[in-house]
């Protein structure tokens, strides 16, 4: 049997529904797992954290707006994605992570193998709790400098799978965004998405950082020929939700590749990502 999707939204999970999650994720049924806004209690999301973590064909996890609600249930993904191989996107936001729950998560997200896409938009960081991203550097990366700022950079940088980070209305400022800037412009990266929505940040260094990610995605497809321009485009889906424009870190281009969430997953998996 094909893996299929679980995709649930705001309501209560009852026994019986986690039982069958739980099921579905240690046969390896499931490739797409959003439990977007729902209610659960304390055990039965230690018990769907216990099945993902030995789960070999889950590829999405949609944790959105609140699921992921208490310092218990961090650490209990964070046991669960130090275990896990095949999650390639994990969406978090409107979880009320703070500095002290991202540095539960950050080193099983620094050593999972897999990760693509990240989003932890309206998580309740700031500049202060930026450093902790510093997890995703590989264990011989160096740090550049003392700024949180600029370890984030280098974090981003360093990555050789990181292609989509949604820091939405995580109170950074354009101090921070010229870090950022400098990072894209000066250091080849896999990053191709980069949400500041809701930031302290100029248009213009939103503007700028946007057009230099495009122009990276437009040297790929030049260099990979048409051939590889096609697949890349199969692999693309438009996010579910709909945003105006000014909430996108491009609000003078709606067409452009940062409302679109491209981890190569398929046409199916990408298309619950409506915050």
């Amino acid at each position: 049997m094909l893996p299929s999707s679980i995709q649930i939204s705001g309501e209560p999970l009852s026994g019986a529904e986690v039982r069958d999650i739980c099921r579905g994720l240690r046969d390896n049924a499931v490739r797409l797992l959003s439990l977007r806004g729902c209610r659960l209690c304390d055990r039965d999301f230690g018990r769907i954290c216990r099945a993902l973590a030995g789960a070999t064909s889950l590829a999405q996890l949609n944790l959105n707006l609140g699921v992921v609600s208490s310092p218990s249930r961090i650490k209990q993904l964070a046991e669960a994605l130090r275990t896990n191989r095949s999650i390639q996107s994990l969406f978090l936001h409107g979880s009320p992570l703070t500095d002290a729950g991202l540095a539960l998560l950050n080193p099983a997200l620094a050593l999972h193998p897999a990760l693509v896409a990240l989003d932890l938009g309206d998580c309740m960081l700031g500049d202060e709790a930026i450093n902790l991203i510093c997890g995703l550097l590989p264990p011989d990366g160096a740090k550049s400098g003392d700024h949180v700022a600029g370890m984030l950079a280098v974090a981003v940088a360093s990555s050789r799978t990181l292609e989509v980070l949604d820091l939405e209305s995580t109170g950074l400022t354009n101090q921070s965004a010229q870090t950022l800037l400098d990072m894209v412009e000066n250091y080849p990266t896999a990053l191709r998405s980069l949400v500041l929505a809701e930031n302290s940040i100029s248009p213009e260094l939103q503007q700028q950082i946007c057009d230099l990610l495009s122009e990276g995605e437009e040297e790929e497809e030049v260099a990979g020929g048409p051939g590889d321009s096609q697949e890349r485009e199969r692999g693309r889906e438009p996010a579910a939700h709909q945003r105006g424009s000014s909430s996108w870190m491009c609000p003078s281009d709606p067409s452009s590749q940062m409302v679109l969430m491209t981890s190569g997953l398929g046409d199916s998996l990408l298309a619950e990502t409506e915050m």
